[in-house]
């Protein structure tokens, strides 16, 4: 804003790279600005009156490197930023999954030995010096290659980003495979090797520099909640402590249940779940694959569900937690979710009003089949009531006639007044109309 210019905290130092953080306030003005070099980068820090968010998720495929053709994989950033220069968003929202690191097993040969090996073999494997440093390496390569994109990279410099992970930040199903992979050596080792390079990239933040205030409770958890005019956004960390049987430990639970009962409460609150807290019945699906042998490789998908049978106890305590909030708050609560690859909502009463939840995945994934969303779509109309006298409900789009949508995506919020509204931007369907919530 033509001040005093800002010196650099040195982050972290590799032998190629350094990782700066600059720290600095903008005013609550919709004019801001700020100036790297000789570039000048608009900020709409004004959310006092009418506010706009937008929410993303899944940046990326299982099997992607760098052989991409970026206009057709970023053309959502595309269409996002287009939407951005006309009618500026005031946040941005990433709900997990920004990061494809699968890859990351074959960053060295030895770690792609303990990715071939059977589970019983995995924990006589070393995380070595060397495959650390090959890791992080990989990581920090992933990351500069997806940040550097143009149709991504002018959003991220001029729209401040709140970001919470999901399995593919590590590695495609971290938490929900079975304990011989999650407690190796090497199994740990990406684990840290993720969360630090998650830290640096999504969070500005180091152990020793932290980013956000968080719970000194919280363990592993990196759970975060920051507060706006009249809404807050929580983003409880679902990965850092999931077990095959647990979506949160202590941790966790300790942080949620603390920004949940804050007290000064907001008119609206926004909770991130990377994963959807409101969907169909998976019970009949968990059976089936246990007694098929070569559905096996979908466990750990489901087991990364809330709807989980072995997560059961814990979804209903966290929308226990929710509708105790909203009742003691007089708040209104919207869930936002992502990871499935597919738009849809879903509603839940409570005891005061109504759970929304508004999922929108992804803005770079490709979409699965329209077959696969018409059977979630039948598994759906099943119904499920985790919450006695209280069932779940999956709704189509607005202008949409079935429950999910097969197409690339991202969510727009708005507040108008004390009107908030939804709306999806599909790649195909184009814009849906707006959804009060």
């Amino acid at each position: 804003m033509g001040g005093e210019a800002v010196s650099p905290l040195r982050l972290s130092e590799t032998e190629n790279h350094i990782v700066w953080r600059y720290d600095f306030d903008l005013p609550e003005n919709a004019d801001a600005f700020y100036l790297f070099g000789n570039e000048r980068y608009a900020v709409a820090a004004d959310m006092k009156a009418d506010v706009r968010i937008a929410y993303v998720s899944c940046n990326g495929h299982e099997r992607e490197e760098d052989s991409f053709d970026p206009d057709v994989r970023n053309r959502m950033w595309s269409r996002l930023a287009d939407e951005h220069d006309t009618a500026p968003f005031n946040l941005l929202l990433h709900g997990g999954d920004q990061l494809y690191a699968d890859g990351v097993v074959r960053a060295h040969p030895t770690l792609a030995c303990w990715a071939d090996a059977d589970s019983g073999q995995k924990a006589g494997f070393a995380f070595t010096d060397a495959e650390r440093a090959a890791a992080e390496n990989y990581l920090m390569h992933r990351y500069l290659v997806l940040y550097s994109q143009p149709q991504t990279a002018r959003l991220l410099a001029t729209v401040p980003s709140i970001m919470m992970w999901d399995d593919h930040d590590i590695f495609d199903g971290w938490g929900s495979l079975n304990a011989e992979t999650l407690d190796s050596p090497v199994g740990r080792g990406l684990f840290e090797a993720a969360k630090r390079m998650f830290k640096l990239f999504q969070m500005g933040a180091t152990d020793d520099h932290p980013g956000f205030d968080v719970t000194p409770e919280a363990g592993e958890s990196m759970s975060v909640q920051i507060g706006f005019p009249d809404f807050d956004i929580t983003a409880p960390d679902l990965r850092s402590e999931r077990r095959p049987d647990r979506v949160m430990g202590q941790g966790g639970w300790t942080a949620l249940t603390r920004m949940m009962r804050a007290p000064d409460a907001p008119r609206r609150r926004f909770v991130m779940s990377s994963v959807p807290l409101l969907g169909p019945r998976l019970s009949w699906l968990e059976a089936l694959i246990g007694m098929a042998p070569n559905l096996r490789k979908y466990e750990d998908d489901l087991r990364d569900q809330w709807q989980s049978r072995a997560h059961r106890a814990e979804w209903q305590r966290c929308l226990r937690l929710l509708e105790e909030t909203a009742e003691r708050d007089n708040s209104a609560l919207t869930v936002l979710s992502g990871e499935i690859h597919l738009a849809t909502r879903a509603e839940m009463p409570m005891a005061s009003g109504r759970l929304n939840q508004l999922v929108a995945s992804g803005i770079a994934h490709p979409p699965p089949p329209q077959t696969y969303a018409r059977s979630l779509g039948w598994l759906a109309n099943l119904g499920e009531s985790p919450l006695a006298g209280k069932p779940i409900t999956l709704k189509p789009l607005p202008g949409q006639q079935r429950i999910y949508v097969a197409e690339r995506n991202y969510l727009v919020l708005e507040r108008r007044g004390p009107v908030w509204t939804a709306a999806w931007e599909l790649e195909d369907s184009g814009r849906t109309p707006s959804l009060d919530i």
